[in-house]
């Protein structure tokens, strides 16, 4: 009788224990469990992409005018028009994995900021980013915050994790991540 006690309690806390996975973990499971797959990025720019496709884009719209060579770490400039109405600079430079994107990192930064400018500020600009994306992916981004308070605005859709985070005074990063290939803890940021 005891050992069918001692096993019941040790069923029950168990159950209970596995079902402790955040609101994060619970949505990237569904997503991907449900098959979907969105390869779409940004400026016609897809997961999947091949290294030469992706160089050619950036070359015909550089010719276009629509993007520079950026003095960033990540090499490509993209000028842009906010939500807000406020202009901002946007940059990326693709990953690839077997010659194909599979992680686009991006950054953000309001062309007019200035530090004591608090109308530019980085936690204006976070919602700016998260209004820009929103009107590519559409809406259904959720607050993930950790125990310092830091927070980021998280969506995921079937295999893309975007993820927008404030990464200086100045600046929004956007991590944008086919789950297929890697888990957003395998990449470093």
């Amino acid at each position: 009788m005891k050992l069918k006690l001692v096993l019941f309690i040790l069923g029950f806390g168990l159950l209970f224990s596995c079902d402790r996975k955040t609101e994060y973990e619970k949505v990237k499971q569904r997503e991907l469990e449900s098959g979907k797959v969105y390869d779409d990025l940004f400026l016609g720019l897809k997961f999947g992409m091949p290294r030469k496709d992706f160089f050619v884009a950036c070359w015909e719209m550089n010719k276009d005018g629509i993007l520079t060579n950026g003095a960033h770490a990540l090499k490509v400039q993209y000028k842009l028009e906010m939500p807000s109405g406020k202009m901002a600079n946007m940059y990326f430079y693709p990953k690839f994995e077997e010659g194909r994107i599979f992680y686009m990192p991006v950054e953000f930064q309001y062309r007019d900021w200035f530090p004591t400018n608090p109308e530019f500020s980085s936690e204006n600009l976070v919602d700016d980013v998260v209004g820009y994306f929103e009107q590519l992916y559409g809406n259904g981004f959720f607050r993930v915050e950790d125990s310092k308070g830091t927070f980021a605005m998280v969506k995921i859709d079937g295999n893309r994790l975007i993820r927008i985070y404030i990464k200086n005074l100045s600046g929004v990063r956007v991590d944008i991540l086919d789950l297929r290939i890697k888990d957003i803890k395998d990449i470093a940021s």
